[in-house]
């Protein structure tokens, strides 16, 4: 694992401990407990931590050899306590990059589009309340790009560890639409964001999910160890 930046110990909870307080529960259990408390600590950031970490993650985002090379790239729009990166938008606009933001697919089980976001794009919110570029604008060829065309990808997560596996929201909707990966190569670079709080010592890899390249917190830059 290389890391830089100091990851603060006594922010990291182990999936044991967040377990313990649940009599006999089962693995799926357990992962919706951890899941839920670490929702619950970055919701009970201050803004003003809020802000001092999107600020400190900006920064960090912008020495990532991944992005400085990128032409292509999507992020997210933060809801619940998600780390902000929306800051960077103003860089890569001036570098002349494309950004792009997940859309929820049309007429498809939990999957993504990626569309056009810039300056004036016509935005709607999605049915879990997220704003997207809206329906008319995303259903234009010329406005979205498939995943395996991105060059970098900038996505959320609930939880971390040491070793970059990502816990995500639940719903599956970038491993299904990242499934490629496995087999096809070139890939876009994958970027997790998070609060360095949201670290814990372990989780669980299941055979559907994505590796990512590296994530990025106010704290640190975490990225696979090399097997």
């Amino acid at each position: 694992m290389l890391t830089t930046g100091v990851m603060p110990t006594t922010e990291i909870i182990s999936t044991a401990e967040s377990s313990s307080s649940i009599p006999h529960s089962s693995p799926s259990q357990a992962k919706t407990a951890l899941r839920r408390e670490l929702k619950r600590r970055r919701r009970a950031l201050s803004p003003r931590e809020q802000r001092a970490a999107t600020a400190q993650l900006c920064r960090r985002l912008r020495t990532l050899p991944e992005l400085l090379r990128a032409r292509r790239v999507s992020l997210y729009l933060p809801m619940g306590g998600e780390i902000d990166p929306q800051p960077l938008l103003h860089w890569l606009y001036r570098r002349g990059v494309s950004v792009y933001l997940p859309v929820l697919r049309p007429f498809s089980a939990n999957s993504l589009w990626f569309v056009a976001y810039r300056p004036g794009t016509p935005m709607v919110k999605n049915r879990f309340g997220i704003p997207e570029p809206a329906a008319a604008f995303s259903a234009r060829r010329q406005n979205r790009l498939p995943a395996w065309a991105l060059d970098a990808l900038i996505v959320p997560l609930v939880g971390f560890d040491a070793n970059a596996n990502r816990m995500g929201m639940g719903g599956g909707f970038y491993d299904r639409t990242l499934a490629f990966m496995r087999y096809r190569r070139p890939a876009p670079a994958l970027i997790g964001v998070a609060h360095a709080c949201q670290q814990v010592a372990h989780l669980p890899v299941e055979p559907w999910d994505i590796p990512l390249t590296a994530i990025a917190t106010d704290a640190a830059t975490v990225r696979p160890q090399k097997r």
